[in-house]
């Protein structure tokens, strides 16, 4: 935290993670603005927008990204894993009850 002011870490069942105090996890923001495509400022501005944060406060989270950011991108990686087992199992529900 010392390191990266106004950055807060949260204890959860995946384990601690990076944040925005009163605002979402870093890897969310990262993830987001990854997915933009938009480039540099706009993919700032665009992606601030979105999530209802200033550019300032976005800009702390892409400062803790540039530090960790096997961190950061495993937990993307593990976000995209989950929601694409969770659809799996739910389409076999639905041809089980089809």
């Amino acid at each position: 935290m010392d390191e990266h002011p106004g950055i807060i870490f949260r204890d959860g069942p995946t384990g601690r993670r990076a944040a925005l105090p009163a605002g979402p996890d870093i890897w969310q923001i990262v993830q987001l603005l990854l997915s933009s495509p938009k480039k540099g400022d706009s993919a700032i501005a665009e992606t601030a927008e979105l999530m209802n944060l200033s550019e300032v406060r976005l800009r702390l989270a892409v400062s803790y990204y540039a530090s960790y950011p096997e961190d950061i991108d495993r937990r993307i990686k593990d976000n995209i894993e989950g929601a694409e087992a969770a659809e799996a199992a739910w389409l076999r529900e639905q041809a089980i009850l089809g």
